[in-house]
């Protein structure tokens, strides 16, 4: 038995690979996106995951809407180590390395989805930022020095959260830097039936320097199905003997 979560990547794009854009807005990626909620988190969704897990950008695109934490300068020092506020069914794992999301409260709301905010943070956060997250009864955890290490944080969401299943939810470096470390079991693609062209927004994956590569990661096909309003569901297992 793993001692970490089993991963599957889900994500929504255009014809084009694109997973944001003006293409988003068209009335033909409508269906999509009802695809793609219906299969992770509808009332009967395909996969049975305890929890969901994106970087601090998507975070804040989405969520927390680059809001600042309220600090207070100096606060009591808070004990060494993690921080486990509460178990709960679903939770939303923001990696955040240095503390800079302006959570407002423990939870978020994704639809008809609540779910209990888990942070991610490295050696680099703050002792008034991990004194915010308590305020607010925000769980952490600390996974490594100066960046986030991979297999203590999957670890301890296994063990201290008991997440079995965790979904992958970008953005492109994020999800590319699981894939290439070999820590991304399965790919799930919703397509949306248009595109923009842009060159400005983020693909499905992208590499970043010091962090992942172009070094090619190769699929297995699981199943293809067409779903909503002419978007399309691909289903991968990742090969990981390669």
């Amino acid at each position: 038995m793993s001692d970490r979560p089993y991963i599957f990547c889900h994500m929504g794009t255009s014809v084009d690979g694109k997973i944001m854009g003006r293409y988003m807005d068209t009335q033909a990626s409508q269906g999509a996106g009802e695809a793609f909620y219906r299969i992770a988190f509808g009332k009967e969704r395909f996969y049975k995951h305890q929890g969901w897990l994106s970087g601090r950008v998507t975070t804040d695109d989405n969520f927390t809407l680059y809001a600042k934490p309220d600090l207070i300068p100096d606060a009591p020092e808070v004990p060494e180590g993690d921080y486990v506020a509460r178990q709960s069914d679903m939770y939303y794992v923001s990696i955040d390395p240095s503390g800079r999301l302006g959570w407002k409260d423990h939870v978020l709301h994704y639809h008809d989805t609540t779910a209990d905010v888990i942070e991610v943070l490295t050696e680099r956060a703050s002792n008034d930022y991990k004194a915010f997250l308590r305020r607010l009864g925000i769980s952490y955890i600390i996974a490594g020095k100066e960046t986030y290490d991979y297999d203590q944080m999957l670890k301890k969401l296994k063990e201290k959260f008991g997440i079995e299943m965790l979904m992958l939810g970008g953005g492109a470096v994020l999800n590319w830097s699981f894939l290439q470390k070999g820590y991304c079991d399965e790919v799930s693609i919703v397509i949306s039936p248009a595109a923009d062209g842009s060159v400005k927004t983020q693909s499905l994956f992208m590499e970043k320097e010091g962090l992942s590569d172009d070094t090619p990661v190769t699929f297995q096909l699981l199943d293809v199905q067409r779903t909503e309003g002419d978007s399309v569901w691909l289903r991968y297992k990742v090969d990981h003997a390669q």
